[in-house]
C-alpha cells in the first residue's frame, strides 16, 4: 500500500493537537517558575521572621540593660548630692570655727 498524506481533516487535528501540546509545555513552564519564585518568597519570609526574632531579643536585653543604668544613674545622682551635702556642711562646720 503506498503511503498516502492524510486527510485534511487529520492533518487539522494534528495541528490541533501539536499546538495544544505547546500551550501545555508554556503552561508547565509558567508554572515552575511560580513554583520556584514562591519558594524564594517563601525562603526570604523565614529569613525575615528569623531576622525579626533575633532583632526582638536584642532589642530586649538593650532595653533592660537600659534599666539597669538609668537605675545605676540615679543611685550615683542620689550618693553625689548626699556627698556634696556632706562635704558642704564640713566648710560650713570648718569655717565658723
Amino acid at each position: 500500500m503506498a503511503n498516502k498524506a492524510p486527510s485534511p481533516a487529520v492533518s487539522q487535528a494534528l495541528t490541533r493537537l501539536r499546538s495544544a501540546l505547546g500551550g501545555l509545555e508554556a503552561a508547565a513552564q509558567r508554572r515552575l517558575e511560580l513554583d520556584r519564585d514562591k519558594s524564594g518568597t517563601e525562603t526570604e519570609l523565614a529569613l525575615m521572621q528569623d531576622d525579626r526574632a533575633r532583632l526582638a531579643t536584642e532589642l530586649d536585653l538593650a532595653m533592660a540593660r537600659a534599666e539597669r543604668l538609668s537605675a545605676l544613674n540615679k543611685d550615683v545622682d542620689r550618693r553625689l548630692h548626699a556627698v556634696m551635702g556632706s562635704i558642704k556642711g564640713v566648710l560650713e562646720g570648718s569655717e565658723q570655727g
